[in-house]
């Protein structure tokens, strides 16, 4: 007997969709083909509807320990499920910082049935932490090393050309990188004018951002280890990394593909604001050559949730960051419907790119055997985003109000449905993700 028939949904199974109905049982997809709906104790009619292999953020911060007012770990795994998200990668630049074992072992036990999505966790790298990133192998929940090149919200920052030459010497897994050097970043402060957001860009250019980009992606090819350049801005990054691929891979945020300097500024002002900035037209149009051309590896959310109350403080005392876990499905399935990209490299970029970079077992694929996590999802559904419907404690998003043509409108977690037309389903019982 199974435990969850999805029925009569359009499949995306070896590349291509397909008309199968698939079977779960205990957690796992047990059986792919045509399955009579009496052999199992439930069962979705996915009629219409496309079924995906479960999505993965790959960047989210939630925020805990510390600054819980904005996100916890129970807050944002609803926030994920709720936009389709079956599995996150979540930050260490929390308060404490997730730098050492003892945190990282705490911020698993922060999770344990509080979490409806799977989950796994960066180790954050500090100038003097390289010992213990040398032994993170075998560490439960690990995803890999987060390295702040540039400094952004919290204190964990290697700025040092040693220091970080010491992490990627030292590193048991792929180093993710925010990539903005710091010493422009304080040498350009100068140009912060009090008040308009529209500096923001300007402060941090993109000589800021190809400088860092450059430097780290020399060091981890002089050590022969893995770098993994988050949330890409700048034509100049997506040409220089185009050559580097490899042991390089990239992501793109749903945000710097979606809104563009100056006219979000004008729009939304502090709301706007994140790190590495959203920048013009011109760079953004190079993000999308990375897409079509398949340059870029990952699409992940950079999740970064704050209180309003914080965001419409006075520039720069604003801090930077948006929430985007709940939206980067809707998001990345109206520009497949505009004719953006495919559905193909939707899931590329969110489910399988993810498995081969990281090493994630059993995910990212509907593979009988593999775990169910599934994310179905409605193209043709048209809805505008509401700030009432944000899941995440901070309770709104850059695009409230806005109209998108398709929508997750189931997500299974573990064999079980998790969230079905936008309402959350059941206890949190997500679980650590497996690496290889």
């Amino acid at each position: 007997m199974l435990d969850l028939i999805i029925k009569n949904g359009s499949c995306y199974i070896d590349g291509k969709l397909k008309k199968q109905d698939i079977g779960i049982k205990k957690g796992k997809i047990s059986e792919i083909g045509e399955i009579k709906i009496d052999n199992s104790s439930e069962v979705y009619d996915a009629e219409n509807l496309t079924v995906l292999p479960g999505c993965i953020d790959t960047q989210v911060h939630f925020r805990e320990p510390g600054d819980t007012d904005a996100e916890d770990l129970n807050s944002g795994s609803k926030a994920a499920i709720a936009g389709g998200i079956t599995s996150v990668f979540e930050m260490p630049n929390t308060n404490p910082p997730t730098s050492s074992k003892k945190e990282f072992i705490k911020k698993l036990k922060l999770a344990e049935k509080r979490m409806f999505c799977n989950y796994a966790f960066y180790f954050g790298a500090t100038p003097d932490n390289h010992k213990e990133l040398s032994d993170l192998k075998n560490l439960e929940g690990c995803c890999g090393i987060k390295l702040f090149a540039g400094s952004s919200t919290g204190n964990l920052l290697v700025n040092k050309e040693e220091d970080i030459e010491k992490v990627f010497q030292s590193s048991s897994k792929v180093v993710s990188v925010h990539s903005e050097d710091e010493e422009i970043l304080n040498m350009r402060k100068k140009l912060i004018r009090e008040g308009d957001v529209k500096t923001h860009p300007i402060w941090r250019n993109e000589v800021c951002a190809i400088a860092s980009t450059r430097k780290i992606v020399k060091i981890a090819e002089r050590y022969k280890k893995k770098a993994h350049i988050l949330h890409i801005t700048t034509r100049d990054e997506v040409d220089f990394l185009s050559q580097h691929k490899g042991q390089i891979s990239f992501e793109i945020t749903p945000q710097h593909l979606t809104l563009s300097s100056p006219e979000c500024y004008e729009k939304l002002g502090t709301y706007a604001q994140m790190n590495p900035p959203i920048r013009e037209k011109i760079h953004q149009d190079r993000l999308w050559y990375a897409i079509r051309n398949n340059l870029v590896d990952t699409i992940g959310s950079d999740h970064a949730p704050h209180l309003k109350e914080n965001k419409e403080k006075t520039y720069p005392k604003s801090p930077s960051g948006m929430p985007g876990v709940q939206t980067l499905v809707t998001l990345m399935l109206n520009h497949i419907n505009e004719g953006r990209l495919t559905l193909e490299q939707f899931v590329n970029f969110v489910c399988e790119n993810p498995v081969k970079i990281f090493g994630i077992k059993n995910k990212g694929f509907i593979k009988k055997d593999f775990d169910a996590d599934l994310t179905v999802v409605d193209l043709n559904k048209k809805h505008k985003i509401k700030n009432e419907e944000i899941e995440s404690k901070c309770k709104w998003s850059p695009f409230n109000n806005m109209e998108f043509k398709g929508k997750p409108v189931l997500t299974v977690v573990n064999g079980q449905i998790k969230m079905k037309d936008g309402k959350i389903i059941g206890k949190a019982l997500g679980k650590p993700m497996e690496f290889k």
